[in-house]
């Protein structure tokens, strides 16, 4: 289902008007060393550490292209269903910044190593679900600056190069995106896929994934209509907030009779307070020309299978798996995969319970609930959990066994949890094997039904729900080791006695 472009207006009394957003990201390529220097990537607070003569544009020093972040950009382009070109240019783009001593910045423009690519996104739930594809533009290669720092010295700015030269994958869209949660949505869809692919690990938090947002008005049916673009967005609720507040902001003007001028902004997601930077520049002011010191990359239609062939599974063919092979709502299967840790944790769980028909669905009921629960408690994540998988799967193995009781399954759970106890030999030990004998199971519903009398005679008079009460009476007196469907059979055939 696609949610029609009415849906998204905003309604005024100058008329309707419709957002138009397309997406500039840039994404840090995961590798050792910079696009064009053997310079390390790694973080650090120390300043100018990773820097090599070219990084500082040392005369003679020439840039070498780092094929590492040539398979990455590659890899990216096949997981967003792009062409990968088998020639690509390095071009010069004239752009001064104060943090890139070379004076310009060696990036991609007439000749991109990826063309095209599409990304579909899914928002909503029941009825209100739909799905849309978000067409990409273009991938190309680029050195990311340095960093420039104004509050170290009085008066003065610092410059920190450990940045400048490290690879970046701009993924450019088409203006498909109709409204913030559009744009949310396609941004953590990319988030997801690049951590899959190991291309980029997207830490928006840290840098290493930042948006250009380019936001547009216009009466539907009209023209696309002047666009702003918002830099170095970085977070997806902020990318939210100033769509919204700059879609706001372009109508004001125009209802006021001003016009929309093309420029760069920054957005405050503190105030949502959007000043512009500068005008926004067209191609020809960059004046962008074939770098002489580079030739161009040619990429062999071998090298592009083979990296198609190392591809994980994606996201959303996996979704889409679990729900086939083990019967997962749509919901489970989102929330397994939103993390690989996570699916490749409930993976091998499922692999240690092969045989049994319910194992997957209890596995990922356990994840979501119980593990995901006590993460949350302990601020770990699924890299440091306390539990193996193959415990878990014994834990779970005994509830679908009848062996134990889901309440005392829990017990077993938090003593695993934080011991990394064995769980069939804590079970073993503190006796709690569930109880299915029905003799021993009758003598306690006996018990419990003689010492409440008065609720006996309710029940018989009507009032039916208090067969719970019985069954959790004797659940409390078993210690929760009765099996409690035998429980529930017990009570009613001696209530109806």
């Amino acid at each position: 289902m696609v949610k029609k472009i009415k849906d998204f207006l905003i309604h005024r009394d100058s008329g309707s008007w419709e957002t138009v957003v397309g997406l500039e990201i840039h994404a840090q390529v995961v590798s050792e060393s910079k696009l064009f220097s053997t310079a390390k990537t790694e973080f650090t607070v120390e300043p100018n550490i990773n820097v090599t003569l070219f990084d500082i544009a040392l005369p003679g020093m020439l840039p070498v292209l780092n094929k590492a972040c040539v398979v990455q950009a590659v890899r990216t382009g096949l997981g967003l269903n792009g062409q990968v070109n088998k020639k690509s240019v390095f071009d010069r783009k004239s752009y001064f910044y104060p943090d890139l001593p070379q004076g310009y910045q060696i990036s991609q423009f007439f000749h991109p190593i990826v063309s095209g690519g599409y990304l579909d996104i899914a928002l909503g739930d029941g009825d209100e679900r739909y799905e849309k594809r978000i067409n990409l533009e273009r991938i190309h290669l680029e050195q990311d600056a340095g960093k420039s720092i104004h509050d170290l010295f009085a008066g003065k700015t610092a410059i920190d190069l450990n940045r400048a030269g490290i690879a970046l994958m701009e993924i450019v869209t088409k203006p498909d995106m109709r409204s913030a949660d559009e744009a949310m949505a396609f941004l953590k869809a990319l988030r997801l896929l690049l951590r899959y692919l190991g291309t980029c690990d997207a830490n928006m938090d840290q840098g290493s994934l930042r948006a250009d947002v380019n936001v547009s008005v216009r009466k539907v049916g009209e023209p696309l209509g002047t666009r702003v673009e918002l830099k170095n967005i970085n977070s997806v609720k902020f990318v939210g907030r100033a769509i919204e507040s700059e879609a706001m902001r372009q109508i004001c003007l125009i209802e006021s009779g001003e016009s929309v001028q093309q420029q760069t902004c920054t957005f405050d997601p503190s105030t949502c307070e959007i000043k512009p930077l500068r005008a926004k520049e067209d191609e020809i002011d960059y004046r962008y020309f074939p770098d002489p010191d580079l030739p161009p990359l040619y990429i062999t239609q071998e090298f592009i299978d083979k990296q198609r062939a190392l591809l994980p599974e994606l996201p959303s063919a996996k979704s889409e798996r679990y729900q086939r092979e083990y019967g997962l709502g749509r919901y489970e299967s989102l929330v397994l995969v939103e993390d690989k840790a996570v699916s490749d944790f409930f993976e091998e769980v499922v692999g240690f319970l092969s045989g049994a028909d319910k194992a997957p669905r209890e596995a990922a009921m356990w994840i979501i609930g119980e593990v995901f629960a006590a993460m949350s408690a302990d601020g770990v994540s699924i890299q440091e959990k306390p539990i193996k998988a193959s415990h878990l799967a014994m834990i779970i193995a005994c509830v679908c066994e009848g062996k134990i009781s889901r309440p005392v399954s829990k017990e077993v759970f938090s003593h695993t949890w934080e011991t990394e106890e064995n769980p069939q030999e804590f079970i073993e030990k503190k006796g709690l094997t569930q109880v299915s004998d029905e003799g021993a199971v009758t003598e306690w519903v006996q018990e419990i039904l003689a010492a409440h009398m008065q609720e006996v005679e309710a029940y018989k008079a009507g009032k039916e729900k208090l067969l719970g009460f019985f069954v959790g009476q004797v659940m409390k007196k078993s210690s929760g080791k009765a099996n409690p469907k035998i429980v529930g059979e017990v009570v009613k055939r001696l209530l109806h006695s």
